[in-house]
């Protein structure tokens, strides 16, 4: 099991954690490596962050999962947050990716604050985390919440921090730690 590469990003709000593995996504998938799972994208209005969509990875099915906008009991910072896209179209993506045998790579963007606020979500990253998949995972870098404590106290995970000096760089690391443990594709 030691073998399996399970790689987690964090940093800093902002600092480029998507980019970093949407960036590792496009080596592997050059590579012949399927992946799934989902992308959470912000939703910007004059450069400000706005809201956030989560997405399928493969389909590209999205629905807005989070909005300054919305007027929900579940909130995280100014933001309302949807459960039920993120139940809608995160969750089965995830899912997918554990349960589909053509898929190789597992990817979960974000394990953050919002998202942990479904029970169900968190019982799916850690299907995620205790399959038999490699998997990529971006991390919220400062929540103490008992899903990302369990996450960052797992020895099977290598966590890796993207910063302004290193973000152009932590990409083709990553892709080689990955390449170096997954199976080649014929």
């Amino acid at each position: 099991m030691d073998d399996i590469p399970k790689i987690g990003i964090t940093g800093m709000p902002n600092v480029g954690k998507t980019r970093t593995l949407l960036k590792i996504i496009e080596f592997l998938e050059e590579a012949g490596y399927k992946l799934e799972g989902m992308i959470t994208k912000p939703i910007l209005k004059k450069d400000e962050r706005i809201g956030f969509i989560v997405e399928d990875f493969q389909t590209c099915e999205n629905e807005v999962f989070a909005h300054i906008d919305f007027d929900v009991k579940d909130k995280v910072g100014e933001y309302g947050v949807d459960l039920s896209a993120l139940e809608k179209i995160g969750i089965p993506a995830i899912e997918k990716a554990i349960s589909d045998d053509q898929v190789h790579i597992i990817i979960i963007d974000e394990i953050g604050k919002m998202e942990m606020l479904s029970e169900k979500f968190c019982d799916t990253v850690i299907d995620a985390l205790d399959s038999d998949k490699p998997i990529m995972v971006t991390l919220h870098k400062k929540s103490r919440t008992p899903l990302l404590q369990d996450v960052r106290r797992r020895d099977d995970i290598r966590i890796l921090e993207v910063t302004p000096v290193n973000r152009n760089l932590l990409p083709y690391k990553i892709e080689k730690i990955m390449k170096e443990k997954l199976p080649p594709i014929f």
